[in-house]
């Protein structure tokens, strides 16, 4: 008998779920991390994913009968404990493949993302446990996002981006909040990676573009829209 994906977790699904469910599950839980409240509506979830908003609302009704989340209808959407667990191991095993691909298989960081999309999938918890030990135990994926252990605990960094820094003092990159593939490889060509260093030299009140030093070599200007994609430390 095949090990249960999810014993590693307090809470266990009565169902193996479908890729498009757990895709769902994660889809929430990026949401409501992002959000004040810790919750979400169909509307921004039908966005994030790209899909018509009568779509997430059946996927929803499912996912509730299903004790996953709490959804009224019309209402807010959130995880529940089950849903939350499962969630985290999804993003475990999406951020461990991604350290893998980059440190074992020489991929960039712009190359990963769709790769451990597909890999995240994969139903075999002893699997992602030795894949954790082969790889050290890494604590952040490429883009610098804490992975949750086999307990889904994750330890999240105090964070703020470079559009916050102040004039003169010397930060390092530690994450970006865009994984898009063409910030990805923008910041390659302005040679910005994790633990770059950046200093602001000055910040232009017109459109709050800012003037930084890169490693202490290169003097760049930045939009504003650019440095608060930038997670620093």
């Amino acid at each position: 008998m095949s090990p249960n994906p999810f014993d590693c977790f307090l809470f266990k699904p009565t169902k193996v779920l479908t890729f498009t469910e757990e895709n769902y599950l994660k889809a929430i839980y990026h949401l409501e991390i992002s959000s004040e409240k810790k919750e979400t509506s169909t509307n921004t979830i039908a966005e994030h994913l790209a899909i018509k908003p009568a779509t997430v609302t059946a996927m929803l009704k499912k996912l509730n009968d299903k004790k996953y989340i709490s959804y009224q209808k019309y209402g807010k959407v959130s995880l529940s404990k089950t849903g939350k667990n499962i969630a985290l191991q999804i993003v475990r095993k999406h951020r461990l493949w991604e350290v893998f691909l980059v440190d074992k298989l020489d991929f960039t960081w712009d190359e990963i993302h769709e790769i451990a999309e597909q890999l995240e999938h994969i139903q075999s918890a002893k699997l992602i446990d030795k894949l954790d030990e082969f790889l050290k135990f890494p604590a952040f994926d490429p883009h610098g996002d804490p992975i949750p252990n086999t307990k889904g605990i994750i330890h999240e960094q105090v964070r703020k981006t470079l559009s916050e820094a102040k004039l003169g003092v010397v930060y390092k990159v530690i994450a970006v909040k865009d994984t898009s593939s063409e910030f990805l490889q923008y910041l390659m060509q302005l040679h910005i990676t994790l633990s770059t260093k950046i200093k602001v030299i000055s910040k232009f009140e017109f459109d709050n573009s800012l003037l930084i030093l890169i490693n202490n070599k290169r003097e760049i200007t930045i939009s504003e829209k650019f440095s608060q994609h930038i997670i620093i430390a």
